[in-house]
């Protein structure tokens, strides 16, 4: 079982590895402008460092090619997991604005990396680091009680403040990405409280399951670091739906009142959605502002009592009460297009028939223009509906 536990933890560090790098990668260039995600961004960097040069098959390189080369690999990769415990401590007192711990973050990593050069180079020689199952740690005891020190304090402080203020903060993204982080930072943490029993007690029981445990603390980092890219990704696919549902309501109103686009529209509806006249962050908002700036327009075309006669055709369609404003604007804007397009004259102010939905009244006054664009895709949606072709008839 112990055996099986060590295995599935040994083949998870290269995807673990490729992970770390991939999040790394990913928000590198976003990263290293905001200096909030800076220091997690060089913790997860850092500790991909050290577990690349932690792998099954770098180890066993480096033991190929000798005792010197094995002991620099061993020292660089403890060096480097200092530095990014160093920048865990940086990453919270970032986070907390805890200027007092930040500057201790960086004092403390400065002495345990000078302490940790000066314990290699006091050591007899050696080859590789390490904590074996029998016999002495090398290079020595002392060396490692620090390395491990480094490592439970910045991981102890690490996991209190990421719980606490993923409980505080009102933005969820950043709540999910420091409680995946604190978690992943809580794995690293019993790695290293195994290998201070290891040191202090000869205690090995937990030694299996080490390799799992360092694992999944890179995954869940790189996770962690995602989270951003994630919820970028998950309202960019939000705003593609919102565009893609509102577009054939938004071509037809822009057809007959074409100076209310900003731009000119593309061909066609993929082509709208791959190569979008706007930004691509503004393609919904210029959608929902043209088709308000249309139905504005349009209104002047609307006769009166045109809505109330809409409203009692929808109802007889079945169409739940909830949309029946929604459907009864899609008829109503068909028959206003239809007259636009004729040419027929228009009524302004108190003259024009359509009296504006709450959604858009409050939108066009500040409101939330989230809200708009959940009813005029509502409204886009019975705009092709067969219950909206007819034209309204009113006496």
């Amino acid at each position: 079982m112990a055996a099986d536990l060590t295995d599935f933890g040994n083949w998870l560090a290269v995807p673990s590895v490729v992970c770390l790098w991939l999040a790394v990668l990913l928000r590198a260039p976003g990263a290293l402008r905001s200096p909030q995600q800076r220091g997690l961004w060089l913790a997860v960097a850092t500790a991909a460092a050290a577990m690349t040069l932690n792998l099954p098959d770098v180890v066993t390189y480096a033991m190929t090619r000798g005792a010197a080369y094995a002991h620099t690999i061993g020292l660089v990769r403890n060096l480097i997991g200092v530095l990014s415990a160093g920048a865990v401590l940086y990453f919270v007192a970032a986070t907390t604005r805890g200027r007092r711990l930040q500057l201790a973050s960086c004092a403390a990593t400065a002495a345990w990396l000078s302490a940790l050069v000066a314990l290699d180079a006091a050591a007899a020689g050696h080859g590789t680091h390490a904590m074996p199952s029998v016999g002495d740690p090398v290079p020595s005891l002392a060396y490692w009680l620090v390395l491990i020190s480094a490592h439970v304090v910045a991981n102890t402080v690490c996991v209190s403040l990421c719980w606490r203020y993923s409980r505080r903060t009102e933005s969820r993204g950043l709540a999910a990405g420091l409680r995946l982080f604190g978690l992943g930072t809580a794995l690293a943490g019993l790695f290293w409280l195994a290998y201070l029993l290891k040191a202090l007690f000869a205690s090995t029981w937990a030694m299996p399951a080490l390799p799992l445990l360092m694992n999944l603390h890179g995954l869940l980092r790189a996770a962690a670091i995602l989270v951003p890219t994630l919820f970028t990704l998950r309202r960019t696919c939000a705003d593609i739906a919102t565009a893609w549902r509102l577009w054939p309501l938004w071509r037809d109103l822009v057809e007959a009142v074409p100076h209310v686009a900003l731009n000119e529209p593309r061909s066609g509806r993929v082509m709208e959605l791959l190569w979008p006249p706007v930004p691509r962050n503004l393609l919904v908002y210029r959608k929902v502002i043209e088709t308000r700036d249309a139905i504005l327009i349009l209104g002047e075309y609307v006769r009166p009592g045109a809505m109330e006669q809409a409203r009692s055709h929808v109802a007889g369609h079945g169409i739940p009460e909830q949309r029946r404003t929604a459907a009864a604007l899609a008829r109503v804007l068909k028959d206003a297009r239809r007259a636009k397009l004729a040419g027929l004259p228009g009524q302004t102010g108190e003259a024009a028939g359509l009296e504006l939905p709450e959604a858009i009244q409050s939108s066009n006054a500040g409101g939330d223009l989230a809200d708009e664009a959940r009813f005029l895709v509502d409204v886009a949606e019975a705009y092709t509906s067969p219950a909206t072709t007819e034209e309204v008839k009113v006496p």
